[in-house]
């Protein structure tokens, strides 16, 4: 008797870099963060081996950004996720302690320089939803990250405390200024919350130019940062406190004013903003202030502009959360941290690219439908796969990642409000006493503006 069986048999095939640098690879990211940037960045900062090792410099940086995309595990586990596509492949298996030494042999320069070189807006010039009036929209804003309450972490940052308790961990404070547009960042700086988000403001403004206008909330309106964000050529649009008497020069015909912050001459816009949803009306004056004062921009399209500044809440979600699952950072010593933050800061910007490269060549996709959590999943997979290290003669600017975009595109943005609410409770006192406060749904709404005149 003869048995046959259907057998078939799938050749997974892989190229890497050679010898000891073949388990330095992101999957695709890795045409994003090349060979040759990682080794340009090592170069720059000193930090090159000098002798090939088990572990080369190159290999260690990969390292760092794949322990970004995989926050839930320890770097042995990130190690086997790097070599998992690599059988037949000799690689070393180091332990944990020759992981710690080659992390701290590269230390944070090298990825702060990877960083800096990828950083900007990945848009193209005919991307939907990034420009307005021929100017880049962009927004800054702060968040702050979790850091292990170790005694070393201490000496540089120190906890948050608040009426309902203490943090628990060591604080750090994340600045960024971000293209609202593809979410993706021109610049981030951090550092201890024992500064306050304005003085880490001045630190972005090198990355500020002409054709660009900057939106961002009521505590960035000193007048000091608005003379020095007006001085890099780059409009702003800010908010100030509504009750914040500034003085009418030159009224306009929309409603709004020609007003002066300290040497700035400045076009102020009160109105009124109504929320109509099925649970009823909720109003707020907003007062806002800009260097934006050509006619053919109106007040109330100034006003609808300055909406676009929750995209960095956004972005903060997408670092946070979906990169790093609301979890605390790993490193354990203020140079480790700044490493750590640097890897993800680079790992989140990959992605971004990764997405707007994707809706290049679909103009009527606007970036912001690309999903961050199908780009992270599908390039983790590609990671452990050792997929797409290498590309072949013809570039293929979609790739794996950014089909698996197109294919998963989110909906277009809905008009739709959700109260502030109390997201994770400091203690479990607190969240019995601001119950009300923690389920928020969203409700579709009706927007409208009415500019107020300032009077006599």
């Amino acid at each position: 008797m003869r048995v046959e069986s259907d057998i078939t048999r799938v050749v997974h095939t892989v190229t890497v870099a050679a010898g000891r640098f073949a388990a330095g690879q992101l999957g695709e990211l890795t045409q994003i963060v090349p060979f040759e940037m990682v080794d340009a960045a090592l170069a720059e900062t000193g930090r090159a081996q000098k002798r090939i090792r088990d572990l080369p410099s190159r290999v260690v940086v990969y390292l760092l950004l794949a322990a970004a995309l995989f926050v839930e595990c320890g770097y042995r586990q990130v190690w086997g996720h790097m070599i998992a596509g690599l059988d037949g492949l000799e690689v070393p298996a180091p332990s944990a302690s020759a992981l710690a030494q080659a992390r701290r042999r590269v230390g944070p320069a090298p990825l702060a320089a990877l960083f800096a070189l990828l950083a900007g807006p990945a848009a193209g010039p005919a991307s939907r939803g990034v420009w307005w009036h021929g100017r880049l929209v962009t927004a800054v804003d702060g968040t702050s990250l979790c850091c292990p309450d170790t005694a070393a972490n201490l000496v540089v940052y120190r906890k948050g405390g608040s009426g309902h308790g203490g943090t628990g961990y060591p604080m750090i404070r994340l600045l960024a200024l971000a293209a609202c547009g593809t979410r993706a960042l021109l610049a981030a700086t951090f550092g201890s919350t024992a500064r306050g988000e304005p003085g880490y403001a001045r630190q972005l403004l090198a990355a500020l130019h002409r054709d660009m206008i900057v939106l961002a909330d009521r505590n960035f309106a000193a007048a000091e940062l608005i003379a020095a964000i007006a001085e890099t050529g780059a409009d702003l649009l800010i908010r100030v406190k509504a009750g914040r008497r500034l003085p009418v020069c030159r009224r306009c015909g929309d409603g709004s004013w020609i007003s002066r912050i300290g040497p700035v001459e400045v076009r102020v816009i009160c109105c009124q903003i109504t929320l109509a949803t099925a649970e009823g009306r909720r109003g707020e004056v907003y007062q806002l202030v800009t260097t934006v004062t050509d006619a053919d921009c109106s007040a109330t399209e100034l006003v609808g502009l300055y909406h676009q500044r929750w995209e960095i809440e956004t972005a903060f979600l997408a670092l946070k959360q979906t990169i790093g699952d609301g979890r605390v950072l790993r490193a354990r010593t203020p140079t480790g941290l700044e490493q750590e933050i640097y890897a993800l800061l680079v790992a989140y910007q990959a992605l971004r690219i990764a997405i707007c490269d994707a809706t290049l060549g679909a103009p009527d996709i606007d970036p912001d439908r690309g999903s961050f959590a199908v780009a992270l999943n599908t390039a983790r997979d590609q990671l452990i796969k050792a997929a797409g290290v290498i590309t072949e003669n013809t570039v293929d600017l979609v790739g794996a990642i950014g089909r698996q975009v197109l294919d998963n595109l989110l909906p277009d943005r809905r008009c739709r409000t959700s109260p502030r609410v109390v997201k994770r409770a400091i203690s479990k006192f607190a969240a019995h006493t601001l119950s009300g406060r923690f389920h928020g749904p969203s409700y579709k709404t009706t927007i409208s503006i009415d500019v107020l005149d300032p009077g006599p």
